[in-house]
């Protein structure tokens, strides 16, 4: 029998602490409900949580990104929704002012409304916003750059490559420059078609991407033409650089209509008007039509986008949090210990005390 060294109480002791410091662990894991609270818990389990937990973060906002664009596009195909019916009515009064049954004074109160219905064109294109940013007066176009100015680039899609073409009108020719300083030259590979018809350039790719420019049908001239790959929307719709979708919306104004010269005092000009409103109106219906493609892949990328949260928070959740009946299982059997390791410890600090009855 021993007093100074209490083997028996050392070693409940240790086996107390122990379960003591498992204790306060399963307690701090059910306080938070996570099985990981600090880096010790598990250093690679930590390490790929955090990583999937910034993950799940930035879709949930590229996910209001996307939703947000939807808003974009509806916004500016309910402008493109009273272009159209203002279309339609001038096309209505270009026919009725073809007729020879008019008077001089009745086309020039059919012109005022004309005049009066351009004005709104003019007037939606310039006011048109989201957020404060022009939806319809060129700003969300892809920008490109001409060296004469009698050609000016109309429109090209987002898939067109970027870069700088040497453009034949007259000879219905493109050619890309392989150099900065334009001394060297080659046909465009996937070319597929071009046209030059009626004052517009149409060149066609393979994957029917196009640039249009418009020229001066009179002078049919020779141009290089800067594709920039610079405008339009976009609207970052992942967590990585490039992850993106370019909403393009086509000027809207008068003149990107053509029909800033529409006049309807003469019966040849009314004749004339109507072709210049079928344009017009065809041009607004392809932007529309453009528009709801944009909005059905913008609503397909949310509800992928949505998927995607769903299933790396599933992720996340098993790799972090904890389940709490079975831990509440390893809580209450560490419970149980640390009282009977404290019962233990308390019998074995009394044995000690049986040395004195040997003195007596």
């Amino acid at each position: 029998m021993k007093v100074n060294s209490n083997m028996q109480a050392l070693i409940a002791q240790n086996v107390l602490r122990t379960n003591e410091e498992k204790n306060a662990a399963s307690t701090e894991r059910l306080s938070s409900g996570f099985k990981i609270n600090h880096a010790k818990d598990s250093p690679a389990g930590m390490a790929i949580s955090n990583r999937m937990n910034a993950q799940i973060r930035s879709l949930y906002k590229a996910k209001d990104n996307a939703s947000n664009a939807v808003n974009v596009v509806q916004t500016a195909d309910a402008s493109l929704t009273e272009v159209h019916n203002m279309l339609q009515r001038m096309n209505e009064l270009a026919v009725k002012a073809s007729t020879g049954t008019l008077t001089s004074a009745d086309r020039n109160a059919i012109q005022d409304e004309v005049n009066a219905l351009r004005k709104e064109v003019d007037r939606i294109a310039k006011d048109s916003e989201y957020n404060t940013q022009n939806l319809l007066g060129g700003e969300q176009e892809m920008k490109g750059y001409t060296e004469n100015s009698s050609v000016k680039v109309t429109d090209y899609d987002v898939d067109f490559p970027k870069g700088q073409y040497k453009v034949d009108i007259a000879a219905k020719t493109i050619e890309v420059y392989t150099d900065k300083d334009k001394t060297t030259k080659k046909a465009v590979s996937n070319l597929k078609d071009v046209s030059a018809e009626d004052g517009i350039f149409t060149a066609t790719l393979n994957d029917g991407s196009k640039l249009v420019l418009s020229y001066d049908p009179a002078s049919p001239v020779a141009t290089d033409v800067d594709v920039t790959g610079i405008g339009g929307m976009k609207i970052q719709v992942g967590t990585s650089t490039g992850q993106e979708i370019q909403v393009v919306i086509p000027k809207m104004d008068p003149e990107a209509l053509g029909i800033d010269k529409v006049d309807m005092r003469t019966e040849d000009d009314a004749r004339k008007s109507i072709e210049m409103i079928t344009k017009a109106i065809e041009y607004v219906s392809s932007a529309r039509s453009g528009l709801g493609a944009y909005q059905n892949r913008l609503e397909s990328t949310v509800a992928s986008l949505a998927e995607t949260v769903e299933n790396l928070e599933g992720s996340y959740s098993t790799i972090k949090d904890i389940d709490m009946a079975e831990e509440m299982v390893d809580y209450t059997k560490l419970q149980v210990l640390v009282q009977a390791g404290t019962s233990m410890l308390s019998q074995a600090n009394e044995q000690p005390q049986q040395a004195l009855q040997l003195l007596q």
